[in-house]
C-alpha cells in the first residue's frame, strides 16, 4: 500500500453508550483508511476506564497499520496522528457538560486534557451528533444543502445536530425535549424499542410525533437520521409522515467516526495557526 501523507490522516472515535468505535479516516474523502475497531463501554462508564478503552484502541489501529507487509505510515508518523472523539453530551472548551447516557462523573471532566496527556497526543472533542452531522454535511447526505438542516444520532439515546447553510448550532441536544411527557429519547430512541419491545411500526408512530415536534419548533429543509438504526431504516421509514424530506446518513454508523477525524484534523490546523506544531503540507 502506498505511504500517504500524515496530514491527510486522522483517528476518529465515536464513543456511545454501548460502545466505543474509532478507525484511521482519509479526511480528504472521508474514507476509513483502515480497519474499525469496536469495544465495548465500561459499565459503568467513568472517565478514567472509558479513556483507558480509548487508549487502547487507539494503539490498535497504530499497530494495524505499521505492521510489516500492509504498512499505511512510518512509526513516527502514526505518534503525530490527531484524535477527534464524539461524546454524547454537551461540551465546551474541552470540558464535557452534561452526562445523559454516560455516567455522571464526566460532568465537569477536562476531557481534552485528560485524553491528550494519556494518548501522548493532540485530542480534541465534540458533542456527538455535532461530529456526525459534520462528516454527513462534508461528505454525505447532506453535502451542499442550504438551509436548515437536523441531523439527528438514533441509538442509546437521541443526538442532534442543527445546521444552517452548513453551519452548525452545537449542543442543541434535542432529544431531551418533552415528549407526551417525558424526554423524547425516553420514548422513541433505538433503546426505548428494545425496553419497550416495539415492533418497527409502532415505534416508527412515537418517532414520527418526535419528528412533528422538531418541524413544528424549526421548519427545517432536511432531516438526516444517523446512529445504529439508521442501518435498519427500511422497517420504519415509510412510516413518517412529516413534510420536510427525510433521508438516511450516507455514511450510515461511521459518520461520528468521520466527523471526529474531521475535528482532529481542525485542531492539528488551529494548532499549526498558533505555531505549537508544524504547519500541515
Amino acid at each position: 500500500m502506498d505511504m500517504l501523507k500524515p496530514g491527510d490522516l486522522a483517528i476518529g472515535i465515536d464513543f456511545g453508550g454501548s460502545g466505543i468505535k474509532g478507525a484511521i479516516v482519509d479526511i480528504r474523502t472521508g474514507q476509513l483508511a483502515g480497519d474499525r475497531i469496536r469495544i465495548p463501554t465500561p459499565q459503568p462508564s467513568i472517565p478514567r476506564e472509558v479513556v483507558q478503552v480509548m487508549d487502547q484502541l487507539v494503539r490498535r489501529l497504530i499497530e494495524a497499520q505499521t505492521g510489516s507487509g500492509r504498512a499505511m505510515l512510518s512509526p513516527d508518523d502514526a505518534a503525530t496522528l490527531p484524535v477527534g472523539v464524539g461524546i454524547p453530551a454537551a461540551t465546551r472548551g474541552g470540558t464535557v457538560l452534561t452526562a445523559a447516557n454516560i455516567d455522571l462523573a464526566w460532568i465537569g471532566f477536562p476531557a481534552e486534557r485528560e485524553m491528550a496527556r494519556a494518548m501522548g497526543r493532540s485530542v480534541a472533542i465534540g458533542n456527538d451528533a455535532d461530529v456526525a452531522g459534520m462528516a454527513e454535511l462534508r461528505f454525505g447526505a447532506g453535502r451542499r444543502q442550504r438551509g436548515t438542516t437536523i441531523v439527528l444520532t438514533i441509538g442509546t439515546g437521541i443526538g442532534s445536530g442543527i445546521f444552517i447553510d452548513g453551519r452548525l448550532l452545537p449542543n442543541t441536544e434535542m432529544g431531551h425535549l418533552e415528549l407526551h411527557g417525558k424526554d423524547a429519547e425516553e420514548r422513541v430512541a433505538e433503546s426505548a424499542r428494545d425496553r419497550l419491545n416495539l415492533n418497527w411500526r409502532d415505534w416508527a408512530s412515537g418517532f414520527d410525533d418526535y419528528l412533528h415536534l422538531l418541524e413544528r419548533l424549526f421548519w427545517p429543509d432536511l432531516f438526516i437520521l444517523g446512529g445504529g438504526a439508521s442501518k435498519r431504516a427500511d422497517n420504519y421509514l415509510q412510516y413518517l409522515t412529516v413534510k420536510t424530506p427525510v433521508v438516511v446518513a450516507t455514511l450510515k454508523n461511521n459518520a461520528g467516526i468521520v466527523g471526529g477525524a474531521l475535528i482532529a484534523h481542525d485542531r492539528r490546523h488551529d494548532d499549526a495557526v498558533r505555531g505549537t506544531v508544524a504547519p500541515l503540507p
